[in-house]
């Protein structure tokens, strides 16, 4: 189990435990997390499950794979710790989490 964090554009925090081997945008649906609504239902096709990985997770997290790649190109917020969340597959290895959900998907 990890503890993940998503801060909405405003500040606002959601703190949810997620089991491992879950992803990062199923656990946002699941608790009904604002800004991440997964159009494409996880297939890595929409893009509008983007969130912003904090800067000291981005090792643990790891790169955007070759299929999100093209996904995020399409999002104009994009940066360089921009992810896909249905990507993010959680492991104990990231408790502690946190992520940022863009103002534009509000």
């Amino acid at each position: 189990m990890a503890k993940i964090t998503y801060i909405e554009f405003n500040g606002t925090e959601h703190v949810i435990d997620v089991g491992s081997g879950e992803n990062v945008m199923t656990a946002a649906i699941k608790n009904m997390v604002p800004g991440i609504d997964a159009d494409c239902g996880g297939a890595c096709s929409c893009g509008t499950c983007h969130v912003f990985v904090d800067e000291p997770w981005l090792d643990k997290v790891g790169p955007p794979g070759e299929f999100e790649e093209p996904m995020l190109d399409l999002n104009p917020d994009r940066a360089a710790n921009s992810r896909l969340s249905c990507q993010i597959e959680v492991t104990e290895a990231l408790d502690g989490l946190i992520v940022r959900i863009p103002e534009f998907q509000f």
